[in-house]
């Protein structure tokens, strides 16, 4: 097992002080943000080679992000990065606000990580407003040493793993947060002394389990009535769709002034509509869709002489594109107001395309048939995301779904959904070694292993005088004993499971008294009989493990066995 922690015992961590509240609070990370730092870390390489090969990792960053994020639509900020010379370190540095998508969070920490895979002395820092996230995702598997006040600057990805830096290699640092000059030097001279926990790594990156194919379910399109001019824009911008609806969802008056005026003229005036597919990030669709908003005098008559024209049965669908198209038109008048003074270089190249367009009038606007020929022009997804069945999410979050079956439709959400919210109250599924266990119990306890018993023994030997064995250390070893026996008598420890026999022909035998229903419940029985042990013993061993040689249930029950047998 490559994950060993180091115990720290009666240490108390003192409150930080005052200047160090105070540089947190100005290296404070704004609210919906994530950052990151890479490095390349290699001592033999002079700073002329280094920075050669940061230009080489930076490449290769755009590159791999520009095709895993071709047709992505990011919330507000996209993966960026930029060279950075601080403290007499030089790394690549980026933040992103993900406003509310977290899923584009993640999915910068798998581009992250799928980069490191690919550069063996490239070592990455991520983390956001709450900290080291990594962390906090894996945190009921944390060993007991790494708490949120020490943990800064600790946990590092390199080829593709976790790395964390640990408290004991370090030279008068364990009272406080590790400072990032400090990890990197940590990391230049003590790389082996980094440790390396599979189950932290697990839990760590557990939400990357889905990614790629999340990169494209995370998209939505949809068929909505737009005027000409705006669909011409979203062909030769479809990213610009972002800060359109962000601009619609938090409008103030000011802003609305723009769209309710009925003298100013209008960037995109509802005229000359049409119906197209626009590709939405979930998000940004929901949100979209949620949004209550009265229409403006200038859609009003729009949508009366819609509603009135709509053939029989298709009026709902019919009011329902032209609400989403009116709402995004709507953010995108308000859009076109301060787009040449925008930081967003999306939002630039959208004053651009509309300076583009006055001059050459709406002859540059395509055709009905020119819009037929673009790429996913029709497509319609399914809304059946959005609806939520509280009662369902309830028993999903209790585990109590009824008639749940392999080939049934999840009964909330998608695929995704469903296993993230299992995640909650299941644990993933570990194997079992006998020996293992029986190694981490004694290694738990502070005993020896058996292979170091064994040599210890034979030096002993050798000894003209033995070494006297502690009391307490009879003790551990005679209730670890004991307590081996106890489990192997009921079976915890036997990895293969008995054999059944055939008892359909038993039960014929003996003259058909019994059902073939009532068999199949026999043989349910005797295999729940079987889970409740291979499960004790499981559980047992996930508890050893998840303490990493701290107090915990497992620790407790076994004190107080001891005390049982003092008794």
């Amino acid at each position: 097992m490559s994950f060993r922690s180091p115990i720290i015992e009666e240490e108390e961590f003192p409150q930080q002080t005052g200047d160090a509240e105070e540089t947190d609070f100005k290296n404070q990370l704004p609210d919906n943000c994530v950052e990151y730092l890479l490095f390349f870390i290699d001592p033999q390489v002079d700073i002329r080679k280094q920075l050669a090969q940061i230009e080489n990792i930076r490449r290769s960053a755009t590159e791999l992000a520009t095709t895993l994020t071709k047709d992505y639509i990011w919330q507000k900020d996209e993966f960026n990065l930029t060279l950075k010379n601080e403290n007499g370190l030089v790394y690549l540095h980026g933040i992103t606000d993900y406003s509310d998508a977290v899923e584009d969070e993640w999915l910068i920490v798998y581009i992250l990580r799928e980069l490191s895979k690919s550069h063996p002395n490239l070592w990455i820092r991520v983390f956001d407003t709450d900290g080291e996230f990594l962390l906090v995702e894996a945190a009921n598997v944390l060993p007991r040493w790494l708490n949120p006040e020490i943990d800064n600057n600790r946990a590092w990805i390199n080829k593709g793993n976790l790395l964390l830096i640990p408290v004991r290699d370090e030279e008068g640092l364990r009272a406080r947060n590790l400072e990032l000059p400090d990890a990197v030097q940590a990391i230049k001279t003590k790389r082996d002394a980094l440790v390396h926990s599979g189950f932290v790594e697990a839990e760590a990156f557990y939400r990357l389990e889905k990614y790629p194919g999340q990169i494209s379910e995370s998209l939505h399109h949809s068929l909505i009535t737009i005027p000409r001019k705006l669909a011409y824009i979203l062909h030769s911008l479809p990213k610009s769709v972002a800060p359109a609806v962000e601009e619609f969802y938090l409008r103030d008056p000011i802003a609305l002034k723009r769209v309710i005026s009925p003298t100013q003229p209008f960037t995109f005036p509802p005229e000359d509509l049409i119906t197209i597919s626009v590709r939405f990030s979930k998000v940004l669709f929901a949100q979209l869709r949620s949004q209550r908003f009265d229409a403006p005098p200038s859609w009003s008559e729009v949508l009366r002489k819609a509603q009135k024209e709509a053939p029989s049965g298709e009026a709902d669908k019919i009011m329902a594109r032209l609400d989403i198209g009116m709402k995004l038109t709507c953010g995108f008048e308000m859009l076109a107001v301060k787009a040449e003074k925008s930081k967003s270089r999306v939002v630039r190249e959208l004053a651009i395309e509309l300076e583009d367009l006055a001059e050459d009038g709406n002859e540059a606007l395509p055709s009905d048939e020119d819009i037929k020929s673009w790429k996913d022009h029709d497509v319609d997804d399914s809304e059946a995301w959005m609806d939520i069945n509280y009662q369902d999410f309830e028993k999903e979050l209790d585990g109590k779904r009824e008639n749940a079956s392999s080939n049934s439709k999840p009964a909330f959400g998608d695929a995704n959904t469903q296993s993230d919210l299992r995640k909650i109250s299941e644990d993933k599924e570990v194997s079992f070694d006998e020996e293992e266990f029986a190694k981490m119990m004694r290694e738990m306890m502070g005993l020896p292993s058996t292979d170091s018993s064994t040599n210890t023994a034979k030096k002993a030997a050798t000894q003209p005088n033995p070494p006297v064995i502690d009391e307490e250390d009879e003790e551990i070893q005679k209730l670890t004993t004991e307590f081996e026996a106890e489990l192997n008598e009921h079976g915890a420890l036997k990895l293969d499971p008995v054999e059944k026999q055939p008892r359909l022909k038993d039960a014929t035998q003996k003259g058909g008294e019994s059902s073939l229903a009532d068999i199949k419940e026999e043989e349910e029985n005797s295999e729940e009989e079987v889970d409740i042990d291979y499960n004790l013993a499981k559980n047992l061993l996930e508890s050893f493990k998840s303490q990493a040689g701290m107090a915990g249930p497992t620790g407790n029950l076994l004190a107080k066995g001891k005390g049982k047998e003092r008794a």
